[in-house]
């Protein structure tokens, strides 16, 4: 449900024009100081110019640019959602446990596990259509990164924030994401509902198998994704700016395996299925097949039917700002110049 949305998104690719002729601007500052000194001291040049201002162009240029920024915004259609109505859907609810511990930076899957896995949850969401998504990160302990939701704009947002310090405390704590997904979904909705756990599936911290056999017993379906290969990869870490590997308490380089038989145990208990990522693919392919399966239920949620456009505020704004910078003069003003508020009578 989108309270806020651009009609014509395209648009704000033209606020890069900003940044560019920031730099143009810049450069013929840089240009204009180095021609003045081919003519003699510069001291010497100010005082011979002394209603010349640094200052003013430069704020000029900064409302200029502003008012362009106002300008694009107002181009691209912002809009307010001004009606709400009830539309009935078709569909499931899925709930993705992305595990966020340090292991999941090993390079075995590239660039990393969990950058892979990341870049492979936003092309699941792009092929939804009328499903709930929410999502949960997980490593020592588990949080809500996203609540059920339709709005699939917001659950891009909130994925692109994900890393490892996210969360707290470290570990692998898959069977309390299972629980905190189970806890998750729309209460007391009979729409078919899913897990998706993506992991290495190194648990240090409780039992998934009996979380996922709970989640089975509520008709819940767990799948489980493993990011990462058997033989393992160690884990990059950043020392006083350079690149090494976590080590344990002996000094020796900490290898991170894929704990396959442990994902299978969760996916069988919990009535799903088992998918092994790899650098040719990460599953997520097979496992939307598998959810699509699934019978649908019709949904009841809210979306926004009408949208109240707010264009003529920015452009407002961007006026104001081109007026304002049209009445300020580049160089200083030769009788406020002799006013002097605090001189001694």
């Amino acid at each position: 449900m989108e309270m806020f949305r651009f009609a014509h998104t395209e648009y704000l690719w033209g606020l890069l024009i900003i940044p560019l002729l920031t730099l143009f601007f810049i450069w013929a500052r840089i240009a204009r100081k180095r021609a003045l000194k081919r003519f003699g001291s510069l001291q010497t040049i100010t005082e011979l110019m002394p209603f010349v201002s640094k200052s003013r162009p430069v704020f000029k240029f900064f409302l200029l640019m502003l008012a362009l920024a106002f300008f694009i915004v107002g181009a691209a259609r912002p809009q307010f959602g001004s009606k709400l109505k009830k539309l009935t859907r078709e569909g499931v609810e899925i709930i993705i446990a992305l595990d966020v511990s340090n292991s999941m930076l090993a390079e075995d899957i590239q660039p990393n596990r969990l950058e892979r896995a990341k870049r492979a949850i936003s092309r699941m969401v792009d092929r939804m259509k009328d499903d709930k998504i929410g999502l949960i990160v997980f490593a020592g302990e588990a949080y809500t990164q996203l609540p059920i939701t339709t709005d699939y704009n917001s659950a891009k947002l909130f994925l692109d924030a994900v890393d490892t310090q996210i969360v707290p405390r470290q570990g692998t704590a898959i069977g309390a994401a299972i629980n905190l997904a189970i806890r998750s979904f729309t209460p007391g909705g009979e729409t078919n509902k899913a897990i998706v756990i993506i992991t290495d599936g190194e648990n240090h911290e409780d039992d998934p198998v009996a979380a996922a056999q709970e989640a089975a017993n509520n008709g819940i379906f767990v799948h489980t994704i493993g990011m990462g290969l058997p033989q393992g990869s160690p884990i990059p870490v950043v020392r006083n700016g350079q690149t090494d590997y976590m080590r344990d308490n002996e000094g020796d380089v900490v290898i991170t395996k894929l704990d396959e038989p442990t994902l299978e145990k969760i996916a069988a208990s919990g009535s799903g299925i088992y998918v092994r990522a790899n650098n040719a693919q990460v599953g997520l392919n097979a496992l939307f097949d598998e959810i699509n399966k699934m019978q649908k239920e019709e949904m009841e949620t809210l979306v926004y039917s009408e949208y109240d456009d707010q264009f003529q505020y920015f452009f407002a704004i961007g006026l104001l700002l081109l007026l304002l910078e049209f009445v300020i003069l580049e160089r200083k003003n030769r009788y406020l110049m002799k006013v002097n508020l605090f001189s001694a009578k």
